[in-house]
C-alpha cells in the first residue's frame, strides 16, 4: 500500500492514540506521534518525536508539518482540573500556528447526571469538577473553530476497553480475573446498562472525522455496540469466551474512597460513580447514520480483548520466570 504524503500526528501513545494509528495506518497514511519519552512500541514505518505538549514551541515544533493532529493526549486522572485546559489551550494554539485541523478526542461526563439517553444535543450539566473540566475545554474547543481560528472537530465515546486498555472500568481488574479464574472487579451496580467504547471503534471514528470537512464544527458520539447491556451481561460474556466460571463484584463509593488512600485514580473516580448506579445509555446513531458505519460487534471486541490480555499475561509470566 502506498504511503499518503498527508502527514497525520497523534499526541500520546496511550491506548486510544495506538487505536487511532492503526487506522492511519490501515489507510496507508503517514504516522506521526509524540509523547514526553520520544519512544514507543510501535510500526517501524511510524515516527516517535518527543516533546512538552505543555510547551507552545516544543509541541509546534513537533507537529510541524502536519495536516491533522489528533488530542489523545491528558493528564493524570487526578490532575485534570488543574492540567488539562491548559494543555488542550496550548495545542489549540500550536496546531493554530501550523494551519492543521484538530481532532478532539473527549469523553461524556459534560452532560452530568441524566435520565436521557445520551445525544449530543443533550444540556451540558456538569456536576462533577473533571465534568466541569471537560465541558470548559469542548466549549473552548468548538469557539476556536466558530472564531476561524482552526478546523476542530470533537469525538466522544464512553468509558472504553480492548487491546491496550488497562487503566478503565473495564480495565485490568475486570478483564485480567477473566482469564484467571478470579472475580472480575467492576465498578457500581453491574444489574444497570452502561454503554462501553470498544477502543478500535474510538480509534477508526476519530479518523473518520479527520477526513470529512462536514464533520468539523460538530460534536460526535463515536459508535458503539450493544449500548444497553448491563455490566453484568457483558461480564458474562467474557467469562463465555474465556471458558471461566463467572464471578464479579461491583465497587461502591466507600470502598473506592478507602482505595483512593493509595491510588489517587480510585479516589477521583468517585464523583464520577453517578454513571455506573443508574442506566448510562449512549447514542451514537448521529455517527452510524452519517457516515454508514457501525461498532465492532461486541462478541467480536471481546474475543480481541482477550485475546491482548492473553499475550500480556503471557509475556508477565516469561519475565517472571526469567527473574527466578
Amino acid at each position: 500500500m502506498a504511503i499518503s504524503s498527508e502527514l497525520h500526528t497523534i499526541l500520546g501513545t496511550g491506548p486510544l492514540g495506538m487505536a487511532v494509528m492503526r487506522a492511519l495506518l490501515s489507510k496507508g497514511l503517514s504516522v506521526r506521534m509524540i509523547n514526553t519519552r520520544g519512544e514507543a512500541q510501535v510500526s517501524p514505518s511510524v515516527e516517535i518525536i518527543k516533546a512538552d505538549a505543555y510547551s507552545f514551541d516544543s509541541l509546534r515544533d513537533a507537529i510541524q508539518g502536519s495536516s491533522h493532529v489528533y488530542q489523545c493526549a491528558q493528564p493524570h486522572y487526578h490532575e485534570w482540573p488543574q492540567k488539562f485546559p491548559g494543555l488542550q489551550a496550548n495545542i489549540i494554539e500550536a496546531v493554530a500556528s501550523i494551519n492543521a485541523k484538530l481532532v478532539i478526542a473527549d469523553n461524556l461526563y459534560m452532560y452530568g447526571p441524566t435520565n436521557e439517553l445520551i445525544h449530543e444535543k443533550l444540556p451540558i450539566n456538569a456536576t462533577t469538577r473533571k465534568g466541569r473540566t471537560r465541558a470548559q475545554m469542548a466549549e473552548s474547543a468548538m469557539r476556536a473553530h466558530q472564531e476561524g481560528k482552526l478546523p476542530v472537530v470533537i469525538g466522544r465515546a464512553s468509558d472504553f476497553f480492548g487491546p491496550g486498555v488497562k487503566d478503565s472500568a473495564l480495565g485490568d481488574r475486570a478483564i485480567e480475573p477473566v482469564l484467571l479464574g478470579k472475580t472480575a472487579q467492576l465498578i457500581g451496580r453491574l444489574d444497570q446498562p452502561h454503554t462501553f467504547t470498544f477502543i478500535d471503534d474510538f480509534g477508526k471514528a476519530l479518523v473518520m472525522l479527520g477526513e470529512r470537512d462536514d464533520a468539523y464544527g460538530q460534536i460526535w458520539h463515536v459508535p458503539n455496540d450493544s449500548p444497553k447491556i448491563t455490566q453484568a451481561e457483558l461480564m458474562n460474556l467474557f467469562f463465555a469466551e474465556a471458558g471461566t466460571t463467572p464471578r464479579m463484584a461491583g465497587t461502591g463509593a466507600l470502598m473506592l474512597r478507602i482505595v483512593g488512600l493509595f491510588v489517587p485514580g480510585a479516589y477521583e473516580t468517585v464523583e464520577m460513580l453517578y454513571e455506573f448506579e443508574k442506566p448510562f445509555i449512549v447514542d451514537s446513531s448521529k455517527f452510524e447514520q452519517h457516515f454508514e458505519y457501525r461498532a465492532t460487534p461486541i462478541r467480536e471486541a471481546i474475543k480481541k480483548t482477550l485475546e491482548w490480555y492473553k499475550q500480556e499475561l503471557a509475556a508477565e509470566k516469561k519475565l517472571q520466570l526469567q527473574a527466578q
